[in-house]
């Protein structure tokens, strides 16, 4: 194992020695971490592991991960380009919303994650994982705008969009999403040129 999935392995036992979410642990099956390029750019928060997810101890396996590999093709990626992974890392009974006190227990594990990969870009999938980056933010009015903050002693480009699973059964928000998630790559570029 190379450093990072020595630390990204350290992150996991952490959650598992500290009996984070203790409720939420006992419902579950699996924990789910994270999956994809530790070495990525762009990392993918959602907000908690589904139904398929909890099965399979994956991120993202059930009808809206199919959505975002379908869309991350169209953007010219595959999964294996990028990170993904949610702030909340158990599944929460009947798929419900993550509770605000378990984002908050899960949250300071999702920032070690970060700091390891150390992504250019964080895609925030849903208002769950974007309301931890932007605050007091609607993500109707910010969604596809990459914003820039202070993460630790670093800047990071958040874009926030819609969840998956929300195009899933609207159609106009899954052109939205799709038009959203077209505007990645340019992005990218514009952040490499920035390097330069």
């Amino acid at each position: 194992m190379n450093k990072k999935e020595t630390l990204l392995e350290q992150i996991r036992a952490d959650i598992i020695d500290n009996n984070i979410c203790p409720d939420l642990a006992k419902t579950a099956k699996n924990l789910v971490m994270g999956d994809g390029n530790i070495d990525a750019d762009i990392v993918f928060i959602g907000e908690a592991p589904g139904k398929n997810e909890d099965e399979t101890g994956l991120p993202f396996v059930g009808a809206a991960g199919k959505f975002l590999d379908e869309m991350l093709m169209t953007a010219g990626m595959k999964r294996s380009d990028i990170y993904i992974t949610n702030i909340v890392k158990y599944r929460p009974p009947n798929n419900r919303d993550p509770l605000p006190e378990e984002k908050k227990a899960f949250w300071p594990f999702l920032v070690r994650q970060l700091q390891v990969i150390r992504p250019k870009i964080v895609v925030t999938l849903g208002r769950h994982s974007m309301e931890y980056f932007l605050p007091e933010q609607k993500i109707s009015m910010i969604h596809g705008d990459p914003k820039r903050i202070s993460f630790g002693e670093t800047k990071i480009v958040i874009v926030p969009l819609y969840h998956p699973a929300a195009a899933l059964y609207n159609g106009s928000m899954r052109a939205t999403l799709i038009e959203d998630f077209m505007k990645l790559p340019t992005i990218i570029n514009i952040l490499e040129k920035e390097k330069k």
